[in-house]
C-alpha cells in the first residue's frame, strides 16, 4: 500500500512535555527540601567542630616539632600511662605548688643566712642602706647607676609579706651583685668602697657556690614537674579531642545514612513515577506492542492523506527518523507503509490520533460557541421587544 505526499514547505517544532504535580507530590517535595536543609545543617556544625579539632592537631604538632629529642623520648614513655582527670590535675598541681613553696622557702630562709654573714661583715656598714646621693653630693649618681641597690631594701623584701617580695633565689642574689657591682662602678678601682664592694662581692661569690647546687637542684625538679603538668594538660585535652572525633565520626555516619535514606526514597519515588506514567501511557494508547493489521495500516494510510500540510511535515519527520535515506526536502515522497517498522506505524497511529482529536475538540468547541451565541441573540431579541410600549 503506497501513497503519495506532495510537500509546500517544511516546518520544525520543538515539543516539550509539561509534566504537572499534585498536592501529595508537592507535600512530598516539601519534605524532602526540609530533610536536605536540616542535612546541610548538620554538615555545617560538623565542619566547624572538624575545623576546630584540625587546628588542634596543627597546634600540636607544631609544639612537637620545636620540642627537643629528650621531650620526644619522654612523650613515647609517657603514652601507655594513666590519665588523671581534670579535677585530680587541679587538686595535683595546688598541692604541688604548696610543697614546691615550702622548699623554696627553705632555700630563701638559707640564703638569709649568708646575707646575714654579709651584713655582718665590718665592711658591709657602706652598703646596708641606699645612697644618700644629696648628702654627699653625687649629682652624677644616677647618670651612672641605673638600679640603686642595697642589703636593707634586700632584707626589706625578703620579709615582705604583701606578696611583693622575692619569689626564687636567683632575684635575691642578683640583686646582692647588683649592689656591689654598683659600687664598683661608680667608684674608681684603688679607692676604698671599690676594694670593699670587691671584697665582700668574692665573699658572697663563695657562699653562694655551696648553696647553689641546692638551687639548681630546686630548678630542675620545678621544671620536670611543670612539663609534666603541661603533658597532662595535653594528654587530657587529646583524649578530650578523641572523643570529640569519635562523637563527629558517628554524626557523620548519621549524615551518611540520611543521606542513603534519602537517595533511596527519590530513587523510590522516581521508579514510580516512571512506571506510572509509562503504564498510563501504554494504557492510553491501548498498545502491548502488537503488531498492526493490515485495517489499521490502511486507515493509518488514509488518515495522513487528511492531514494539513503542517500535519503532514511533523508524520514526514517521524518516518525519516527510522528512514536515513529519506528525502524529505523533495516536492513529492513515495512512503510505503509496508516497508516501515511497527515502532515508526505506532508512532505515526498515535501521531494522526492526537491531531484528529485535537480537531474534533476545537470543532465542538467552536459549535458550542455558535450554540451559545445564538441562544443570548435570541434571549435579546425577546427583551427588546417586550420593552417596546404600545402605540397611544
Amino acid at each position: 500500500m503506497t501513497f503519495t505526499v506532495f510537500l509546500f514547505h517544511l516546518h520544525f517544532k520543538n515539543q516539550m512535555e509539561t509534566v504537572t504535580m499534585s498536592t501529595p507530590d508537592i507535600a512530598e517535595v516539601d519534605q524532602f527540601r526540609c530533610r536536605v536543609d536540616e542535612i546541610f545543617q548538620m554538615i555545617d556544625k560538623l565542619e566547624k567542630k572538624v575545623n576546630e579539632v584540625e587546628q588542634f592537631y596543627l597546634d600540636a604538632n607544631k609544639k612537637k616539632k620545636s620540642s627537643s629529642k629528650g621531650n620526644s623520648i619522654r612523650e613515647e614513655q609517657d603514652k601507655g600511662r594513666h590519665v588523671p582527670s581534670i579535677k585530680k590535675q587541679q587538686q595535683d598541681a595546688s598541692q604541688r605548688e604548696s610543697t614546691a613553696a615550702k622548699r623554696m622557702q627553705e632555700l630563701m630562709r638559707q640564703f638569709g643566712t649568708i646575707l646575714r654573714q654579709i651584713s655582718q661583715h665590718k665592711w658591709a656598714w657602706p652598703f646596708m642602706q641606699p645612697v644618700d646621693v644629696k648628702g654627699l653630693g653625687l649629682h652624677d649618681y644616677y647618670k651612672v647607676i641605673e638600679k640603686p641597690m642595697d642589703l636593707g631594701t634586700i632584707k626589706n623584701q625578703m620579709e615582705a609579706k604583701d606578696g611583693t617580695g622575692y619569689k626564687n633565689v636567683r632575684a635575691i642574689c642578683a640583686d646582692v651583685r647588683l649592689v656591689f657591682d654598683n659600687a664598683m662602678k661608680y667608684n674608681e678601682e684603688g679607692t676604698d668602697v671599690h676594694l670593699m664592694a670587691k671584697t665582700l662581692l668574692e665573699n658572697f661569690e663563695e657562699k653562694w657556690q655551696l648553696l647553689l647546687p641546692k638551687v639548681t637542684e630546686e630548678e630542675k625538679r620545678r621544671e620536670e614537674e611543670e612539663a609534666e603538668a603541661q603533658l597532662n594538660i595535653q594528654l587530657v585535652r587529646e583524649a578530650s579531642h578523641a572523643k570529640r572525633v569519635q562523637a563527629i565520626s558517628n554524626e557523620l555516619y548519621e549524615v551518611d545514612t540520611h543521606l542513603e535514606q534519602l537517595r533511596e526514597t527519590v530513587v523510590q519515588k522516581c521508579r514510580v513515577i516512571i512506571s506510572t506514567s509509562m503504564s498510563k501511557h501504554a494504557s492510553d494508547m491501548g498498545v502491548e506492542h502488537r503488531k498492526m493489521s493490515t485495517k489499521d495500516k490502511r486507515n493509518l494510510g488514509t488518515a495522513i492523506a487528511r492531514l494539513s500540510t503542517e500535519d503532514l511535515n511533523k508524520a514526514l519527520e517521524i518516518i525519516a527518523q527510522s528512514n536515513p535515506g529519506l528525502q524529505a526536502m523533495a516536492e513529492e515522497v513515495e512512503i510505503d507503509i509496508d516497508a516501515q517498522s511497527e515502532s515508526t506505524l505506532w508512532r505515526l497511529n498515535f501521531f494522526v490520533k492526537d491531531v484528529f482529536e485535537g480537531c474534533d475538540k476545537s470543532t465542538a468547541g467552536n459549535n458550542k460557541k455558535k450554540r451559545k451565541k445564538g441562544i443570548c441573540d435570541a434571549i435579546a431579541q425577546t427583551v427588546k421587544k417586550k420593552s417596546k410600549k404600545p402605540s397611544s
